[in-house]
């Protein structure tokens, strides 16, 4: 990857700009001709190195999710995954080093339609799902600095803002409905996505400015695919955490500037007594153990129990489909 491109990718993970022609914006920073960035998206996203451009969403602030796992047979896995790749409302399907060893995220518009889809996933495969909703956000970002064998977004301490409320209409979940997937690659993105919903490119930007000062919106621009672009180890983090004191190690881990993710969720015991999560993204196993052995000292986790759930292969990684798709009314004359 040139020097050129790697700019591309890593500085427009976030702040992507809310202005009638971005990508104009982009290539006057880069020095580009702004059909050389299009096209350089294109042919990064044709190989998956780029999985949209566009919102990463919170979760739970539109729709629901849920991470869930599963104890399945080691002859049965590879057609077990393929059994849940089939479903759309699973975005995620990793096999991971554990007892529980197929790890899934599952969204849907309402938490009837979520259950539906993870009680048939029972039924289908005979196996129980271990469903994990997320309690509390310390920190989601799954931004990568491609430039470092850790793929952190950035190592400084940052305090999300707390989310504030705003009522959707049926035209911003037209709007996500949209978008969920990626901005389309052309030269004015908001007025095509206008064109697509009815509306004027203009209060496709305002909407999308509000969803982004509401938290709705994690973060807006270039969403990679750590794989493809040589983070080929991610650990899943659990720990034992006393429920006096989770709030505070979580807080800890999400502004340590050394994760990607840290939530909390549910235990389910007596199979599982974790309820802190963390992700750490690495070019090899041995730069997560060597940032997790960081991570450890600055928090003081030395103390509380906890396992490393290394990722062995990745089944599926999409983006989430928030909004399930309206049918279209045919005019009457």
């Amino acid at each position: 990857m040139s020097d050129l491109q790697l700019s591309l990718l890593n500085d427009f993970q976030r702040g992507f700009p809310l202005v009638s022609a971005p990508f104009d914006v982009i290539s006057g920073r880069l020095g580009l001709g702004v059909e050389t960035v299009l096209e350089t998206l294109r042919r990064l996203t044709r190989e998956g190195a780029i999985s949209r451009v566009g919102a990463v969403f919170c979760p739970n602030r539109i729709g629901v999710s849920t991470l869930a796992a599963m104890a399945v047979p080691t002859d049965r896995l590879a057609a077990v995954a393929q059994q849940l790749n089939a479903y759309p409302e699973i975005n995620h399907n990793y096999e991971r080093e554990h007892h529980f060893n197929l790890w899934f995220v599952a969204v849907a518009a309402n938490p009837a339609h979520l259950e539906r889809v993870l009680h048939d996933i029972e039924r289908q495969t005979g196996l129980a799902v271990m469903r994990l909703p997320m309690v509390q956000d310390y920190h989601i970002d799954l931004g990568f600095d491609l430039r470092h064998t850790v793929g952190m977004a950035g190592r400084t301490r940052h305090k999300a803002a707390a989310p504030r409320a705003l009522e959707l209409d049926p035209l911003d979940y037209a709007l996500v409905e949209a978008i969920q997937e990626g901005l389309p690659l052309v030269v004015r993105p908001y007025a095509a996505v206008g064109a697509l919903i009815g509306t004027a490119e203009a209060e496709v930007l305002h909407r999308l400015a509000r969803l982004l000062d509401h938290g709705i919106i994690k973060r807006f621009g270039i969403v990679v695919r750590h794989h493809e672009l040589g983070f080929r180890a991610n650990a899943m983090v659990v720990l034992n955490i006393p429920d006096e004191q989770v709030d505070e190690i979580g807080r800890c881990i999400g502004a340590s500037g050394l994760v990607n993710l840290c939530y909390q969720r549910p235990r389910r015991l007596p199979d599982w007594p974790y309820n802190l999560f963390c992700m750490i993204h690495g070019k090899d196993r041995g730069a997560v153990l060597e940032h997790l052995d960081h991570l450890r000292a600055q928090c003081g986790l030395t103390d509380f129990p906890c396992e490393i759930l290394f990722s062995r292969q990745r089944f599926k990684q999409t983006a989430a489909r928030y909004v399930e798709a309206q049918p279209k009314v045919e005019a009457v004359a």
